[in-house]
């Protein structure tokens, strides 16, 4: 491990170099220059072990030196020296505020200067122990955290391809919403893992139309009043199959499924939530699930073109939409354009309701 010496004076550097090279593990590196020194440290940051700094030196001080050391991330908790013939209390503090661990008094005894630096090696070792611990184990976690996260993956994949029996075209569908809702998350300022989870559990908001008979579901017209009913028993159907899980992604599923088609306004289906009551990721799904199957094509209508759409997006936000996740959407909207051409080739697509 390295001891970095800093000191103007050559003398006092030789002393405890010296001092220094009986220390088993212990490599002295000496310095008159800061600037020589601090590109020393910034090269051999995961080398360096301790360091020892005089505070009287031309140009840049001690206490400047330190705060210049601190700087280097590798070198935020490394034991610094000080080594100053002033004993004014003033110094000291200044010393300890940009970072000092301990003092030595000049002239430096052999003596204390080995008990001094072997204790800080020790001292910076326990801690290069415990970071490469914390490491170990963050690495750890993220390999179960990903092993989950796949399997996760592989369960709903698994479910939607049971989904996608009803209709083909239903995957295009799902695809597109997913991405839509991973681009409104980023814009309202979740962060990556939350926009990944939330993209996955809207893949299933329509889960529960595996219940809705052919029927009703690819009918190639409008739906009467009875029909209308059993379709909108997808929300609840859908909360139903995905509720009870213990995996945090099958529980916001649940939670999309049963919250994507209430309305800001409080016309919506099933529990006619208004407002903030209900749930955000509710909100997020809705928006880009309308504006999917607004943009294509129905068996019981023709696609809307992209500007249609977005015009319509704009004119009900308030009243169909959260006005927030309608503003994040068109944030996104250039990115959105991008998606629009996936899968636009379609013979029938279930109804949206």
């Amino acid at each position: 491990m390295l001891a970095l010496i800093l000191g103007d004076a050559e003398m006092n550097n030789l002393v405890i170099v010296a001092a220094l090279r009986p220390l088993a593990g212990c490599t002295p590196r000496d310095f008159t220059a800061p600037e020589e020194a601090l590109a020393f440290a910034e090269a051999h940051a995961c080398e360096i072990g301790v360091v020892i700094t005089d505070y009287e030196m031309p140009g840049m001080d001690g206490i400047a030196f330190i705060q210049a050391l601190r700087r280097i991330p590798e070198l935020a908790t490394v034991p610094v020296v000080m080594v100053t013939s002033f004993d004014q209390r003033s110094l000291r503090r200044a010393a300890l505020e940009a970072g000092a661990t301990d003092f030595l008094a000049k002239p430096a005894d052999p003596v204390e200067i080995r008990a001094r630096v072997s204790n800080l090696l020790a001292l910076s070792t326990a801690h290069r122990v415990q970071r490469e611990h914390a490491a170990q184990l963050a690495r750890e976690v993220a390999t179960a955290v990903a092993m989950v996260e796949e399997r996760e993956r592989e369960i709903v994949s698994t479910l939607m391809r049971a989904a996608e029996h009803r209709d083909a075209d239903t995957g295009d569908h799902i695809v597109r919403v997913s991405a839509y809702v991973g681009l409104i998350a980023e814009a309202l300022g979740q962060s990556a893992a939350e926009c990944r989870q939330l993209s996955l559990a809207a893949t299933m908001h329509d889960v529960g139309k595996i219940a809705v008979p052919d029927s009703i579901l690819l009918k190639p017209g409008a739906l009467t009043p009875e029909e209308r009913r059993e379709m909108e028993l997808h929300a609840e159907r859908g909360q139903r199959i995905l509720g009870g899980s213990a995996s945090s992604v099958m529980r916001l599923a649940a939670e999309i499924a049963v919250s994507h088609h209430e309305r800001w306004d409080g016309a919506g289906y099933p529990h006619r939530l208004r407002g903030e009551a209900i749930p955000l990721s509710g909100r997020i799904v809705a928006v880009a699930d309308v504006f999917d199957a607004l943009t294509t094509e129905r068996p019981y209508k023709e696609a809307w073109t992209p500007e249609r759409a977005r015009a319509h997006m704009a004119e009900n936000a308030g009243a169909h939409f959260d006005p927030r996740v309608v503003e994040a959407f068109l944030s996104r909207w250039d990115q959105i354009e991008a998606f629009l051409t996936i899968g636009r080739q379609h013979r029938h697509v279930p109804h949206a309701a």
